[in-house]
């Protein structure tokens, strides 16, 4: 093979690389999934309901420690395939509540709205819970909060920004003096 081929094979060669690459570029119109029962978009909706749940203040947001991502994993690994549907139906359920109450899907609410609607979807929620029977299933927004809560204060930005951390606690101190509105210890 002379000079003037083997450039001619290399300009093949990256040619059809590029026409390739558009070629995966121009194919990702539909949602990426995230695993089996979710997508990136129902990840990205979980994660503005638990930023609204536990919004950013002087410390990290849920969004920070990517509570949907968590979400997302423990409904499809642990949970029963009876309440990973109640799950995905709350998702379209919240969405429904903020068209009914808003005119406008969750993610296009402003703050205050979201605050507003998943307040009185906790109510109900609440209420829900309280009069079920053992044979009933958990209500969707009990385990969208729970698993926010779980999914913050385990991630390294809830535990070590929001918390009180200590990477190797010293001894036992079971009188250890607390001040009103210290933070909580994560270890």
């Amino acid at each position: 093979m002379n000079r003037r081929e083997a450039l001619g094979a290399v300009g093949w060669i990256l040619g059809g690389a590029l026409i390739s690459a558009d070629l995966l570029v121009s194919c990702t119109a539909k949602p990426v999934k995230y695993n089996d029962l979710f997508d990136e978009n129902q990840v990205a909706f979980l994660n503005e309901v638990g930023e609204t749940i536990l919004p950013e203040t002087s410390t990290p947001g849920a969004k920070a420690a990517d509570v949907g991502g968590l979400m997302a994993v423990m409904v499809q690994d642990c949970y029963t395939k009876e309440d990973q549907q109640v799950f995905l139906d709350g998702i379209k359920k919240l969405d429904e509540a903020s068209e009914d109450k808003f005119g406008d899907k969750f993610m296009k609410l402003t703050p205050k709205q979201r605050t507003e609607l998943l307040t009185a979807i906790d109510a109900e929620a609440r209420k829900y819970q309280s009069e079920k029977k053992p044979e009933d299933p958990n209500h969707y927004f009990r385990m969208m909060r729970e698993l926010t809560l779980f999914g913050f204060f385990t991630s390294e930005a809830g535990a070590t920004k929001a918390l009180r951390y200590i990477e190797t606690p010293g001894r036992y101190d079971g009188c250890a003096p607390y001040k009103k509105g210290d933070r909580a210890w994560a270890t």
